[in-house]
């Protein structure tokens, strides 16, 4: 009995050598693995230097010719003109030698005088610094490589690897998340006791309609605001942290739900959502266009649209029950001179000057259109209408620039602007108890405008991308 026991632990200790050894085995392969990775590595870099040293040496070495050039012509020039003086001094020299030959005196003294002048003339050509070369033969040209050659000595490995654990998932705080209309507001944190060092966040949404998940935000900050999302939609949003030595799991999934038809602006909903998604009105996939708006440092798609890193977003949209997107007009953006009544559905200005107000809810597809009444209009101003970026000029005229797309109209005339280009004048204007209307369709992106249900011009704008607020420039002269 004793001895059976102790074959069994010893029976365990070598099952213990067997899986180190395979643990062992398996190591040499990874070391292989990992060794021809780095030395393709360092090969790769040490390439990449070589690539920028060849590239040096070409701008090098056609300075080198430039110079090359430079020194031949002014050589060349300089041998062509002493040449054409050598030629004509010789010709002097040969006809002032047969003059002297003549035997008439009273003929050679009628041309003396004038060959004396000139050949003195010509000597006096031939002064000092026109038989010196304009151009050295040397090249005054000195490559400093020395600080490069030290450098190439001192090129070796900074550090080895050190290993460090990766970040704890995050944890979502519910009580500081929430929706309201089309956008979604996400806070997180590390978890309380966690001390592994975090060097930013990943925030992560699904497209609304159980898709794939998409990055919407990556910075250092723990908050943020999505915007630009469908009404009546089911999004799922998941965090996670990340530092040099990799990324941390996910944090706990959040099921949200953004408002549905509703009568009231001030809408807001709790998390979280029942996991049971609710019936959505799009039949079709819909891919939404999401925009970061956040007030820190950080990087959103919308803003990297232009970049090689944006995001490509296309729909197909087949049916679209009607919804209605209750907004206001927005004190927390508008410009400090607009003044708000009748619960920031009412707008003027205490200036004379443009001031611009954005309504709360930004748009980013499908067809959207809402009308402004014209309460008070004095001494003929032209206020202007239209949709704009979160980033808008708001102490300008609606469409002074590239943010900003408007119909700013009189009491005889609207014109259209964008990026301070005005186009397509068009008669008729607005006065008190007008209504301009404004139809933004994302679907075949553009812009229209009507004064008093009547279609004001052409289209006004095209090839419309992006997430767009409502918008309006007026001064004091005009109450919308």
């Amino acid at each position: 009995s004793q001895l059976s026991q102790a074959l069994n632990g010893l029976s365990d200790r070598a099952k213990e050598a067997k899986e180190f050894l395979v643990q062992l085995r398996n190591m040499v392969q990874q070391i292989q693995e990992n060794s021809v990775e780095f030395e393709a590595c360092l090969v790769a870099q040490c390439d990449a230097l070589i690539d920028a040293l060849n590239r040096r040496k070409a701008q090098l070495l056609s300075r080198v010719n430039k110079e090359h050039e430079h020194k031949l012509k002014v050589v060349r020039d300089q041998i062509s003109h002493c040449t054409v003086k050598l030629r004509q001094t010789t010709g002097l020299m040969e006809y002032c030698l047969e003059v002297i030959k003549e035997n008439d005196p009273s003929g050679f003294l009628q041309i003396s005088d004038a060959l004396i002048r000139r050949v003195h003339l010509t000597e006096d050509q031939w002064g000092k610094g026109t038989l010196t070369p304009r151009m050295t033969t040397d090249f005054d040209l000195n490559l400093d490589n020395a600080p490069l050659l030290q450098s190439i000595h001192q090129l070796d490995f900074v550090q080895m690897k050190v290993s460090s654990p990766v970040p704890a998932p995050p944890i979502l705080q519910l009580e500081e998340c929430c929706t309201h209309n089309n956008s979604a507001t996400l806070s997180w944190k590390q978890p309380p006791l966690s001390t592994v060092q975090v060097e930013g966040y990943i925030l992560e949404l699904d497209d609304g309609n159980g898709g794939q998940f998409r990055e919407v935000y990556v910075g250092k900050e723990t908050m943020c605001t999505v915007d630009g999302l469908h009404f009546n939609s089911t999004y799922s949003a998941r965090v996670k942290a990340f530092n040099k030595s990799g990324v941390s799991p996910y944090s706990k999934t959040l099921v949200l739900q953004t408002s549905e038809d509703t009568q009231s602006e001030e809408q807001t909903l709790p998390f979280p959502v029942p996991l049971e998604r609710s019936q959505l009105r799009r039949m079709s996939p819909f891919s939404s266009t999401l925009n970061l708006q956040p007030s820190f440092s950080g990087r959103s798609y919308f803003e990297l649209r232009s970049s090689a890193h944006q995001l490509s977003l296309h729909s197909s949209l087949q049916s679209l029950n009607s919804a209605v997107a209750w907004f206001s007009f927005d004190p927390s953006s508008a410009h400090a001179d607009i003044i708000f009544s009748n619960d920031n559905l009412t707008v003027t200005c205490n200036s004379y000057d443009d001031r611009v107000v954005l309504g709360k809810t930004g748009f980013s597809k499908g067809l959207h259109y809402w009308e402004l009444s014209i309460d008070r209009y004095d001494n003929h101003p032209d206020p202007a209408f239209g949709v704009a970026r979160i980033d808008v000029l708001k102490d300008a005229m609606l469409g002074k620039d590239d943010k900003a797309w408007a119909m700013y109209v009189d009491n005889n005339r609207s014109w259209f602007m964008h990026n301070n280009s005005h186009t397509n004048r068009t008669e008729g204007g607005i006065t008190k108890g007008a209504t301009v209307g404004v139809l933004l369709d994302l679907t075949r992106r553009t812009l229209t405008f009507s004064i008093n249900e009547d279609q004001q011009g052409p289209v006004a704008f095209e090839n419309l991308e992006g997430l767009f607020f409502p918008a309006v420039s007026l001064n004091r002269n005009v109450q919308v």
